[in-house]
């Protein structure tokens, strides 16, 4: 027994000169573990990473419902070597710098329509290209009619922050004709129109149904002979353009909602006399698409995956996918993702294959 109690001291005294060693060392370990989360995340460019093609980040997922896991809706376009923006939701510019994006070579963000979840973080975006690049030209938001009085509105409230960061940092560091947004209206038609055809890259946009929000735009990229529509918010069942913009795209990208599960919030705050709360959970179900709509419009298609995106309601875990999905995997016999923020498809050139993998920076 002596043995025991000599082993059991001998552990003891270890263990607390272990903990009296990380408490000694705790200050130059955690700046040890800092430098390097600094380096990996400085040094990071996702375009690196990537092969020559098509390919979206998920930067915002979410939508205006409360949800921990997700920002506001915000897409990323990478084509070769150029980044695009689709939409800006709370939250997602800190999402795109977490993913390795270069914010800073952002050559425009198009924004799909004007809901507050889609534009709230316009001000952010702009600051982290401008920061990240030393802009000399503001950040183009592209847009239905309309955009011009959003980018206004943003600009006048954020005038006075460019002007001290310009005067703390410098006209080399911070242009002053860098800061904010400049607006690119581009109309909308209920036939696909083209908005950008340029070196290998070519952007459509179609009109689509999301009344009474109008005008309202899905958007159509290809590239490389690799093709992907994110469809923004919409009633697909009745929005004949995004048809006729989504066929034979090899990426469907759809906001989705759930009727039976918002049924259940609009049951319970009838319940609680939450009137206000209920009647949303009702309205918000003749604007919306559901999983088994989305799933219809990519068999239509003849797309390869469909991704949803701007989940409604909140799933706090994977264990409710499958209810959330509900009759979609029978009416679509390719791949359905649920979009987290982070997540991304790859879409080789001159390929066929789809990849789904995360670009979330994890340390």
């Amino acid at each position: 027994m002596k043995w025991l109690l000599r082993i059991a001291l001998t552990l003891g005294v270890m263990a607390l000169l272990a903990v009296g060693g990380l408490r000694l060392f705790a200050g130059p370990i955690g700046m040890g573990l800092y430098r390097h989360q600094v380096e990996a995340r400085l040094g990071l460019d996702r375009r690196d990473q990537l092969p020559d093609g098509l390919h979206i980040g998920f930067c915002g997922t979410g939508s205006p419902l409360p949800d921990p896991t997700r920002a506001a809706s915000c897409a990323v376009v990478i084509a070769g070597e150029r980044v695009f923006i689709v939409d800006a939701g709370s939250g997602s510019t800190a999402n795109l710098l977490l993913m390795g994006v270069p914010v800073g070579d952002a050559e425009a963000l198009f924004l799909t329509h004007f809901h507050s979840d889609h534009i709230s973080d316009l001000a952010d975006m702009a600051l982290q290209r401008w920061v990240g690049g030393a802009r000399r030209e503001p950040l183009p938001v592209i847009g239905p009619d309309g955009v011009e009085q959003v980018v206004a509105g943003f600009n006048l409230a954020y005038g006075l922050d460019h002007g001290y960061r310009t005067a703390h940092h410098g006209e080399a560091v911070l242009p002053s004709s860098g800061a904010g947004l400049v607006a690119r209206p581009i109309g909308a038609s209920r036939e696909p129109f083209t908005v950008l055809d340029e070196g290998g890259v070519l952007i459509r946009a179609v009109a689509v149904d999301h009344t009474p929000v109008s005008p309202a735009l899905a958007y159509r990229f290809d590239y490389g002979g690799r093709s992907l529509v994110i469809s923004g918010d919409l009633d697909a069942e009745v929005s004949p353009g995004f048809t006729a913009l989504a066929a034979g795209a090899d990426l469907l990208v759809v906001e989705a909602l759930q009727p039976a599960m918002t049924g259940l919030i609009e049951a319970q705050a009838a319940a609680i006399g939450a009137e206000n709360l209920a009647k949303v959970a009702r309205d918000i179900l003749d604007y919306h698409t559901t999983p088994e709509e989305a799933a219809d419009a990519a068999r239509a298609a003849g797309s390869d995956m469909l991704v949803l995106t701007h989940i409604v309601p909140a799933l706090p875990s994977g264990l409710l996918h499958a209810a959330f999905l509900g009759g979609a995997p029978e009416r679509f016999s390719g791949p359905i993702h649920i979009a987290s923020d982070g997540d991304a498809v790859v879409l080789e050139r001159d390929s066929d294959h789809v990849k789904v993998e995360t670009w979330m920076f994890r340390g």
